[in-house]
């Protein structure tokens, strides 16, 4: 674990997650050090170079702290504990969950439509140069760390810095979260790979996604729903695939339609995915996730989402969903008899077309 305190006349709480998230930029700039994703699911990589050359972490301390006083002039005074005793980093663990609680609930009363600016975050870019986190009050980072206040916060400190405003622009479709001025942010810093984002769609031009998320949800066809997959679980979903071989298919900075990349609070959004069905959605989730996020499940639904407990692969999520009687299964219907009143059509065209005979 890694504990950082900081001091001085302009530091203030709103500016914590920040600093926090600015760890993982300047770690990186450390040679034969890399650092990955953010809060409890962090992972670190040290070269066997740098290791047989650091006797203690008192080095790589004093350049990541030079780092942040150099970068963030606020910070006038800054130190750091590393703890690599078990007990006590699961001691700190525990303080640090409640911190990062206390911060995700700050948003919960406030939507998108109730402010004129959102904010952007690039600090991903080193590992995914077209990625654009959009950060709204019902859209948490990607990584998790940053809401809405913090990304105010982040830009109000460094105008120059990673975080920065977004005027949202004009609605295009209050349904996908679709606005202007987050299409031309998204146009320019994709370097025109993309020209358009919608917050809150999982097929239609979603959000791109970095390699930090905390969550992957995918598209599973065979019941035509959505499952969800946290970083922390190391087993397989129903479509036969783990976290870190869909997190590869997922991110880099792209829009793969049938996978996308959120941070938890997202869960936590009245606009979660409500462009393709919000929960009724939902069709599968890791049990710690579930038991997670088990506030926010809606009630009439939360024995309907299946687990591994429940299944394991396609065919078993398939019999869960019947016998629970998804939402989604209403659909499966549907869409046979719109299958077959195409196939129908079909045949009738081919009936009445004039066949073309042979000249004697």
């Amino acid at each position: 674990a890694m504990i950082f305190n900081i001091g001085g006349e302009l530091v203030e709480p709103d500016l914590e997650s920040v600093v926090e998230r600015r760890v993982h930029d300047f770690i990186n700039y450390c040679q034969g050090i890399m650092h990955l994703n953010q809060r409890y699911d962090v992972w670190m990589r040290v070269s066997k170079d740098t290791a047989a050359k650091m006797d203690s972490f008192e080095p790589f301390g004093k350049a990541v702290m030079m780092l942040f006083k150099t970068e963030l002039p606020f910070i006038e005074k800054m130190q750091v504990t590393f703890y690599t005793d078990q007990a006590e980093v699961e001691k700190q663990m525990v303080t640090a969950k409640e911190i990062f609680k206390a911060r995700d609930a700050r948003t919960k009363d406030l939507r998108d439509e109730d402010v004129e600016v959102f904010y952007g975050c690039t600090l991903c870019q080193s590992f995914a140069p077209t990625n654009v986190c959009v950060v709204s009050p019902d859209r948490v980072s990607l990584c998790g760390a940053i809401n809405w206040f913090d990304g105010r916060a982040a830009a109000k400190v460094d105008p120059e810095g990673p975080q920065f405003a977004i005027e949202k622009g004009e609605l295009l479709d209050a349904n996908t979260g679709e606005y202007s001025g987050v299409n031309d942010i998204a146009k320019k810093l994709s370097a025109g790979e993309f020209d358009k984002i919608k917050l809150h769609s999982f097929f239609d031009s979603p959000h791109t996604s970095c390699g930090c998320f905390e969550v992957v949800g995918f598209y599973i066809p065979e019941v035509d729903g959505i499952g969800w997959v946290n970083r922390e679980y190391q087993g397989m979903a129903p479509n036969g695939i783990g976290f870190s071989t869909m997190a590869g298919q997922t991110g880099g900075g792209k829009q793969i339609v049938g996978f996308l990349g959120i941070g938890v609070a997202y869960f936590y959004s009245p606009k979660f995915i409500q462009a393709d069905g919000g929960w009724n959605r939902v069709v599968w989730l890791p049990s710690m996730l579930k038991e997670k996020i088990d506030e926010t499940i809606p009630a009439d639904l939360k024995d309907k989402i299946a687990t591994e407990k429940d299944a394991t692969d396609i065919q078993s999520l398939k019999a869960f969903l019947q016998e629970k009687n998804h939402p989604i299964v209403a659909t499966w219907a549907a869409a046979e008899e719109e299958e077959e009143e195409e196939e129908e059509e079909e045949e009738v065209a081919v009936a009445a077309a004039p066949m073309m005979m042979p000249a004697a």
